[in-house]
């Protein structure tokens, strides 16, 4: 399994070699962050700019600069575990104008961003040319702490390998 899993563990660098030896059952979410890294990392574009900001523990802004859009030429959705912004221009032919100089991208764009199975869109703004994304983590009851009572049978037992399989029976 090591070996398997260190394969599958090599672009996040050395640091997880030994990722086996803490980590119960997430070859499958390592194989998904591989597969995400690998779809979102292909043609990383420089357009148009971004910031993430951490508000706090469970709100972020992701802040996109897409002046020149209108509202209605800005598409946002969320398709398995990717948060994907689309910005759509409505084609003007530029032979009608006599630029000069022509230094302003208005260009359509595709920005994707990896997101948690838990994390939602709370809210879209769009003001002043900057597109702001609140995010929220919603911890569900079932993922947040809980105490775990431990039992006892009366007096104490050496554990040998019957006695152990039964507990685990019983559990």
């Amino acid at each position: 399994m090591g070996n398997h899993l260190g394969n599958h563990l090599g672009l996040f660098g050395p640091g997880f070699k030994d990722f086996d030896k803490f980590f119960v059952g997430f070859e499958d979410t390592a194989k998904q962050m591989q597969t995400l890294h690998a779809d979102l990392t292909k043609n990383i574009p420089n357009y148009p700019p971004y910031n993430i900001r951490k508000n706090s523990e469970n709100h972020y802004t992701i802040e996109i600069a897409v002046a020149g859009f209108a509202q209605n030429e800005i598409d946002i959705e969320i398709d398995g575990g990717k948060l994907v912004v689309r910005g759509n221009v409505k084609q003007e032919t530029d032979d009608s104008y006599d630029y000069l100089f022509k230094g302003i991208a208005n260009r359509a764009f595709t920005r994707a961003f990896a997101i948690d199975d838990h994390i939602e869109v709370k809210d879209a703004e769009y003001f002043n040319g900057m597109l702001k994304i609140a995010l929220e983590r919603m911890i569900p009851e079932a993922h947040k702490p809980k105490k775990v009572p431990v039992k006892t049978r009366g007096q104490k037992q050496i554990l040998n390998e019957e006695t152990y399989d039964e507990a685990a029976n019983r559990l």
